[in-house]
């Protein structure tokens, strides 16, 4: 039985996706291309694949025939629309996965992944922001209920601004941190989310005003050491009394299947890893975080992971 990628295809089709981004053939079709033979004149795929794989795109709805071509759907978008993050959905950064995952015992020879390409960044931004509404609400509703008197939210590393912009309508006053080309990629999606946005990094942004500072999937995309930094910072960062939440899968209490994915793209990428519960409660202690808490994230296969600073240092 085909296993469904949380992309929501199967790993054949990501397969024959994947093989279609590599050899040009994607491109061809959402460019020029509106044949099987045109795309075979344009690549260096035989015609019969060409037949099959513009067949299947076809089937797949990632084309339609009009008559004697094809064209593009609004399925394919994320490979042609790159302005606007809400566009791109979760296939492209899929298939960023995808491609690490080939290369992944030259990784575990060399201990060097190989180089993200030019729109990996994008791509990524692109399946954050197609997270299900769903895990967003509930993700956010279980960092509330650890702190429940939180007025001011400071979103580390928010991405595509997702949560920063659920927080914010549910009328917390909201700063989103990130990179720098993070922030200016997405700061026009965000334009009337009432979201500020700030291209400093967390250091500068630790003078102690924040009553929450929130972060997802944040933590398994660091080293152990990056993580003890982290959170030194957060504490930094939080007002007395404020609380760090952070959404991750935690080992041993999420479904093996997603820490055992979280664990092989970070091996994949030559960073971060798939963390359990003691050594959360570790850099939470380390970091003077106390009162330490890990809730199941209802309806999800993630937890919030929490601590409060002192009311008094």
């Amino acid at each position: 039985m085909p296993t469904v990628h949380r992309s929501g295809f199967d790993t054949e089709t990501l397969f024959l996706l994947w093989a279609a981004r590599e050899t040009g053939v994607l491109d061809a079709l959402t460019s020029r291309a509106g044949t099987a033979d045109a795309v075979a004149a344009e690549t260096e795929v035989t015609p019969e694949a060409a037949r099959v794989v513009v067949e299947s795109l076809a089937d797949l709805g990632f084309l339609e025939r009009v008559g004697d071509e094809f064209e593009v759907t609004n399925r394919a978008l994320g490979f042609l629309a790159k302005r606007d993050v809400r566009s791109i959905g979760r296939l492209p950064h899929a298939l960023d996965i995808l491609d690490s995952y080939v290369a992944l015992p030259e990784t575990m020879r060399t201990g060097h992944p190989p180089e993200q390409s030019a729109g990996s960044m994008v791509n990524r931004l692109g399946a954050h922001a197609a997270t299900d509404e769903s895990v967003v609400r509930a993700s956010v509703t279980a960092a509330v209920r650890i702190a429940p008197q939180a007025e001011r939210v400071l979103n580390v590393a928010g991405g595509s601004g997702v949560y920063a912009r659920e927080f914010a309508a549910r009328g917390f006053e909201v700063t989103m941190c990130d990179g720098d080309d993070v922030i200016e990629y997405v700061a026009p999606t965000l334009e009337h989310a009432d979201v500020t946005l700030e291209t400093r990094s967390l250091a500068t942004l630790a003078d102690g005003s924040y009553d929450l500072v929130f972060g997802d999937d944040l933590c398994r995309a660091l080293t152990v050491a990056e993580n003890r930094t982290l959170l030194s910072t957060v504490r930094d960062a939080l007002s007395p009394c404020g609380a760090a939440v952070f959404v991750e899968p935690v080992r041993g209490r999420a479904a093996t299947a997603t820490t055992v994915r979280a664990a092989t793209e970070a091996l994949a990428s030559g960073h971060g890893g798939a963390y359990d519960e003691d050594q959360f409660r570790t850099w939470f202690s380390e970091a003077g975080l106390e009162d330490v808490r890990v809730d199941d994230v209802p309806g999800t296969d993630r937890q919030a992971v929490g601590g409060y600073k002192r009311g008094v240092d």
